[in-house]
């Protein structure tokens, strides 16, 4: 699927990409709710509903993954609250040994995430992925989410690139939209970005089923 040899950068997605997302749909849509509704006083149901409007009236910006603005939005303390379950964070299959082999190939390794740095340095603590990565860069640094098309040029100047030699891999259909209408030329989807899921397909990404399937 993928031509090594044409490939200098490899830009990579965290969660649903190399990290289950099972830990983020389970951390929003049932501990939150629960934790929220003990705090304001609320039943269950009326807690989901309540959240289910503040999640829809900010998804795909930028503070839907900020941790400090859900910290003051609903009154909780987040990065508290993600620790509470951070047991069912899980690495993806295969994903130590692509990451391995990337720079075994003498690839630059760059995570390249909308998740809050407080949220990546909980994960980190927990995965010890951060070790592979030549840097980490989150959407926050760069004040606009990867879905963005401003993301992609203020990526460019604090992260040299080249287009034609990067690959990027994130779940996400919408930023890899983003990506390609910048130009990345090597983009790739995730079938099955949490394990207790349903699997996706696109029309015009492929969609890894696990990471050894490009191990060379």
């Amino acid at each position: 699927m993928i031509e090594w040899k044409k490939i200098n950068s490899v830009f990579l997605d965290l969660d649903g990409t190399l990290l289950d997302l099972y830990y983020d749909n389970h951390f929003w849509l049932e501990h939150v709710p629960i934790r929220y509704a003990e705090h304001h006083g609320l039943e269950h149901a009326e807690a989901k509903q309540v959240l289910d409007g503040k999640y829809s009236r900010v998804y795909g910006s930028l503070n839907w993954y900020c941790v400090d603005y859900w910290s003051q939005e609903l009154e909780l303390n987040i990065p508290e609250l993600k620790r509470e379950v951070a047991d069912k964070i899980c690495v993806r299959p295969k994903v130590e040994e692509f990451l391995q082999f990337l720079h075994m190939q003498g690839k630059r390794v760059v995570l390249v995430t909308n998740a809050h740095p407080a949220s990546v340095a909980i994960k980190m603590e927990k995965t010890k992925l951060d070790r592979f990565f030549n840097r980490i860069i989150t959407s926050h640094e760069l004040a606009h989410a990867k879905e963005e098309a401003a993301f992609w040029p203020a990526l460019q100047k604090t992260e040299a690139f080249e287009n034609q030699t990067t690959l990027f891999i994130d779940d996400n259909f919408d930023v890899l939209d983003a990506a390609k209408n910048y130009g990345v030329k090597y983009l790739l989807a995730i079938k099955k970005p949490d394990s207790q899921g349903e699997e996706k397909e696109h029309a015009h990404y492929s969609v890894l089923d696990s990471f050894d399937q490009i191990i060379e």
